[in-house]
């Protein structure tokens, strides 16, 4: 017997060996393992569709983050210019509400200086008036040193003054 050929009953011992586990690997094994390839390719499938759909589902989102960003600037700039405008119009109302209010100060005080005024006026009036009857009084009592001469006087300064009286 030569070792590179087999003798005809060993290969017939290990054609039948091989036949039989041929034959239990075919009816047992061979579905496990194509069942299991097949459950592993439609699970590694079906993650692809998953992550293809995360993927999918992550641009929506940040799309719509982005465009969400957008309309807050958007919003954001419009508050600030309407900030902006209230308080220029706020400031505005408050300097017209001073120059009024400045106004009417300045009027009462103009008012008021004018009614002093009048009211000093009149004042000396009155008092020039009553210095001026006490300087005629004293004039008249020389003049008039004699009694008839004083009511002649007196009675005269009475009828002008009914006629100025009747007449006005």
């Amino acid at each position: 017997m030569s070792l590179l050929l087999p003798d005809s009953g060993l290969l017939f011992w290990m054609a039948l060996s091989f036949g039989i586990l041929f034959f239990i690997v075919g009816k047992w094994g061979f579905p496990v393992i194509t069942r299991m390839a097949e459950e592993r390719k439609a699970y590694i499938d079906k993650s692809l569709q998953t992550a293809d759909e995360v993927n999918r589902q992550w641009a929506e989102i940040k799309t719509r983050t982005e465009a969400m960003m957008e309309e807050t600037r958007t919003r954001q700039l419009a508050m600030l210019r309407e900030t902006a405008q209230s308080r220029e119009q706020i400031l505005a109302d408050a300097k017209e509400t001073a120059q009024r209010e400045t106004q009417k100060l300045i009027d009462a005080a103009q008012k008021q200086i004018r009614l002093e005024r009048e009211a000093v006026l009149a004042e000396m009036r009155s008092e020039v008036a009553i210095l001026a009857i006490d300087i005629a009084e004293k004039v008249l009592r020389n003049k008039l040193k004699e009694e008839e001469r004083h009511t002649e006087f007196m009675n005269r300064l009475i009828e002008e003054a009914r006629r100025n009286k009747l007449g006005a």
